[in-house]
């Protein structure tokens, strides 16, 4: 039995669309952090972060996701003004030479607006709404999408002690909730994407499971995006604590989320996720996309 598609649902954002009834999209990752656990801050810097997201789009990626604040495990929260100060440079520079969308991946309404002033187009909560609901507000004000990302907690403490009843009933309740601040504060259904949240307050085996039944995620009515690129889960199944040595594992995880109903990977590596992307996508849909 074929895993379920989204019917019709495509993204129309500022003159852009995503036509997931036809493809998987690939976003790439651009952390503008000093200790981010994919790449050890190689892109805090303003220039080298501006130099990477221009290669990514080189690359073939369809979003840039810029973020200011790390989200690894035991994080701890940084100032608005740090925020904004790491990632509104980056975000400015980029939305004049790429023509592709740019989202910001941030918990705060404060850095949203912000980002959306200088050029972002698509928010991407991974608080799911939890921390600051009034982000939903900035999304539905500047009609730019949103994606509602699970996690239990902060990431500071997030993967203390992960427990759920029933994991995809209990994630896909907690994205409901999450859908309905979107909804009351004005965001339209076709601009809501969802994260189920890999690694965020679940343990090796709850992300196994995820993407073994990402399908069921297709039953709340909306694209979901799916992050694995070079998490610990698939260091551990490799046995390498290295995350840039995670490639080929993370490339696995890619092909697998598609084929079971990934509208968008987030990935670090652009140029290998695009190709299983095309792949993946005209296997499932049995012609050349």
């Amino acid at each position: 039995m074929r895993n379920p598609r989204p019917r019709n649902i495509d993204l129309s954002v500022k003159g852009y669309r995503l036509l997931f009834s036809k493809r998987a999209y690939v976003m790439g990752v651009l952390n503008v952090t000093p200790d981010s656990f994919s790449d050890g801050g190689k892109f805090f810097d303003h220039p080298a972060a501006i130099k990477r997201g221009l290669e990514m789009a080189r690359d073939g990626a369809d979003i840039i996701d810029v973020g200011g604040e790390s989200t690894r495990p035991g994080a701890a929260d940084i100032t608005v003004k740090e925020e904004l100060s790491r990632v509104i440079p980056v975000i400015k520079v980029l939305s004049g030479k790429i023509d592709i969308p740019i989202s910001i991946d941030t918990r705060k309404a404060e850095v949203a607006r912000e980002a959306i002033s200088a050029g972002a187009m698509i928010i991407n909560d991974v608080s799911g709404l939890n921390n600051d609901p009034e982000v939903a507000g900035i999304a539905a004000q500047n009609d730019v999408a949103l994606i509602l990302m699970h996690m239990r907690g902060t990431p500071r403490d997030m993967q203390r002690r992960p427990r759920y009843r029933n994991l995809i009933k209990d994630v896909m309740s907690d994205l409901k909730k999450s859908i309905g601040i979107a909804r009351r504060a004005g965001v339209p259904e076709n601009r809501i994407i969802l994260d189920p949240g890999i690694g965020f307050a679940k343990t090796i085996e709850h992300n196994l499971e995820i993407l073994n039944r990402l399908g069921q995620f297709k039953g709340l009515g909306h694209p979901v995006c799916i992050g694995t690129s070079r998490k610990s889960f698939i260091g551990k199944i490799l046995k390498d604590n290295d995350p840039v040595g995670r490639l080929t594992g993370t490339l696995a995880t890619c092909a697998i989320a598609i084929m079971n109903g990934a509208d968008i990977i987030r990935v670090h590596d652009v140029k290998e996720a695009r190709e299983v992307a095309l792949v993946a996508s005209s296997v499932l849909r049995e012609k050349v996309i």
